[in-house]
């Protein structure tokens, strides 16, 4: 069912006042907004500074990090590099000093699960990974 309007007694010149205020109150909404994003992404551009590009810490905008390489091709790159086998601690710190980003609050976890995952990484002792040869 239809609701009556709070604002039927208006006439139209009144409605077009109206609209017009609110139309002019969006557009400075709009510019605070915009100003204030501007803002937030400089602290964010800091904080991935300070922290090495490993994520923002939570609030923001909630954007995920976009990586030229998968993270299976980064760890892939490190380990045909490493002619030894490396624990997922140094294979996180290699990725991560290539400059593959993670907002993962978890990064050592999701690193471990891809090791595991991928048939081209093979255990070569406990907690030690190197490629498939």
């Amino acid at each position: 069912m239809a609701r009556a309007a709070a604002n039927s007694g208006l006439s139209l010149a009144q409605l077009e006042r109206l609209m017009k205020s609110r139309r002019t109150e969006m557009n400075r909404l709009g510019r605070k907004r915009d100003k204030l994003q501007k803002q937030l992404d400089n602290v964010d551009a800091q904080i991935a500074a300070v922290s090495g590009g490993g994520g923002g810490g939570g609030g923001g905008s909630g954007s995920r990090a976009r990586n030229k390489v998968s993270l299976q091709e980064a760890i892939l790159q490190v380990l045909s590099k490493s002619s030894a086998p490396m624990n997922v601690g140094a294979i996180m710190d290699k990725v991560s000093g290539m400059g593959y980003r993670s907002t993962s609050a978890n990064f050592r976890g999701i690193v471990n699960q891809t090791l595991i995952k991928d048939k081209r990484f093979v255990t070569a002792a406990r907690g030690m990974y190197q490629l498939k040869k």
